[in-house]
């Protein structure tokens, strides 16, 4: 006779999730108030309960075996539903009102904040949300902002910054400009081409040099720092852009160039502060862009 595996216990999981969030045990610890030998004694039975390693230290730090990262995926969705699970038991969704404040890029803001702010709008009718479209990074830690959507990890202790996904970008170009110029046959040919400037050549070109894209200002004929301009100049025809696949999916006139290379992999983390745990608006809008961006992996 067969019996079912014995389920680990949630504190055990928590205690986990916390640890694989945070990058510490005494963060983990502050997190979910506990004392740092109590949260690593959880940590250890769930292991046992497992009978797999999660964590690795590497000098001062713990990084996730192989194990661990394929566990925290399923742990942090355990985590959303049981946030949710306890909203909807208090009663919360439909009493949350008051103002937020999220911050992300001016494509992301533009071409993906609208899909999740309608679900937003329906849990939290009396919820006033103010979307801070900017490219540079906002402070949290003064409260420019009560949400940050980033693709860098801040390094400031009192923030809470989870990993939600990593979502895929290429090249793109128009179809006019590509019957004017040709296509590019690898990665150095783009040498060879017009690329769309968001802002800061240095920087782009920084980032596509060890790709073998070796770029100059000649290339960067034209370009805005504001992303939603930058991308309209590729839509128009004025040269190459990188762009992530969701919002390039919604022109049929660009075509995506050397799809069969390795796309550009950007992370993208999800970050507020440590009030996440008692203000109930922020808890539910970090939750549910948690779920949003994790479909958008």
């Amino acid at each position: 006779m067969s019996t079912s595996p014995k389920q680990p216990d949630w504190n055990h999981i928590r205690a986990f999730l916390a640890t694989a969030e945070t990058g510490s045990l005494s963060a983990a610890a502050r997190e979910l108030g506990l004392t740092q030998p109590t949260l690593s004694r959880q940590v250890a039975a769930l292991e046992e309960e497992l009978g797999v390693m999660l964590f690795e230290r590497i000098g001062r730090t713990l990084e996730l075996t192989t194990a661990g990262v394929e566990m925290l995926e399923h742990t942090q969705n355990m985590g959303l539903a049981a946030d949710r699970i306890s909203l909807v038991a208090q009663g919360q969704s439909q009493a949350i009102e008051g103002e937020i404040r999220i911050t992300a890029s001016d494509v992301f803001s533009g071409y993906l904040l609208p899909e999740v702010l309608k679900d937003l709008r329906a849990a939290a009718p009396d919820l006033s949300i103010d979307i801070v479209a900017v490219n540079d990074v906002q402070d949290i830690m003064r409260r420019e902002a009560d949400i940050a959507i980033r693709h860098v990890r801040p390094e400031q202790p009192d923030l809470i910054a989870r990993l939600v996904a990593e979502p895929k970008a290429y090249f793109y170009a128009s179809k006019s400009y590509l019957q004017k110029h040709g296509h590019p046959k690898d990665f150095a040919d783009l040498s060879n081409f017009e690329f769309i400037s968001f802002g800061d050549k240095e920087a782009m070109k920084g980032f596509l040099q060890p790709l073998g894209i070796d770029l100059t200002d000649h290339n960067f004929r034209i370009g805005s720092a504001n992303g939603l301009v930058a991308w309209q100049l590729c839509v128009e025809g004025f040269g190459i852009a990188a762009m992530s696949e969701h919002v390039a999916d919604r022109y049929p006139d660009l075509v995506k160039l050397l799809p069969e290379a390795d796309p550009i992999v950007f992370p993208t983390w999800l970050v507020t502060h440590r009030e996440l745990h008692t203000s109930r608006r922020i808890r539910l809008v970090y939750d549910m862009l948690a779920e949003f961006l994790a479909r958008k992996k």
